[in-house]
């Protein structure tokens, strides 16, 4: 008497368990694939303020599923709006320190802006206006403050002399002093005199 499968094991039961099987797994894709629907969707508004495009991204993976969401992960834009703005703040802040800052152009150390000399290395920052003595840079042709042409740059109106520094003293020796140096030079020049 031949045996038949049905004798050991419960078909309906087997069938039971695999239909089971069959819907979890179901439900699981199913939801899978809604939330690749869903994060497609909110990834796309994150990333550009173009609502038509995260619809047409959503819509794509909707339909191609799996295919579609590596499409988009390849063509996605690189950034999200806020790190975009984050980036754009930051180099607003560095653009305004790099303005603010003023540097000599020698030593590289931090000056003010009234300053027409470096107190660090003397490199000269500033050249003062002959007419009102305003500070100005070294690349300006005119005065801001009273029109004056700059010193320099072609302008009629030349830098006034400046007062004579005081005459530095004499290097040549007073009377006094002269005969120590020649008494000096005469023991030098003459050696001494042995005696045999």
């Amino acid at each position: 008497m031949p045996f038949e499968l049905g004798d050991f094991v419960n078909l309906e039961a087997v069938t039971q368990y695999a239909l089971y099987a069959l819907s979890c797994m179901g439900a699981f894709l199913a939801a899978l694939w809604l939330a690749l629907v869903i994060w497609t969707f909110k990834d796309m508004r994150s990333r550009s303020r173009d609502v038509l495009a995260a619809i047409l991204a959503a819509l794509l993976v909707a339909i191609l599923n799996i295919p579609a969401l590596l499409i988009y992960l390849i063509l996605r834009p690189r950034e999200t709006l806020n790190e975009a703005y984050e980036r754009a703040l930051e180099e607003e802040a560095l653009l305004q320190q790099i303005e603010v800052r003023n540097s000599c152009p020698g030593c590289s150390r931090p000056t003010k802006d009234d300053w027409q000399l470096c107190p660090h290395c003397m490199t000269i920052l500033k050249k003062a206006c002959v007419q009102c003595a305003y500070p100005l840079d070294l690349t300006w042709n005119v005065c801001p403050s009273c029109s004056t042409p700059a010193p320099g740059r072609g302008g009629e109106i030349e830098p006034e002399p400046q007062a004579p520094l005081a005459p530095m003293p004499s290097i040549v020796p007073s009377k006094a002093n002269a005969s120590i140096i020649d008494d000096t030079q005469e023991t030098v020049a003459t050696p001494p005199q042995t005696t045999e």
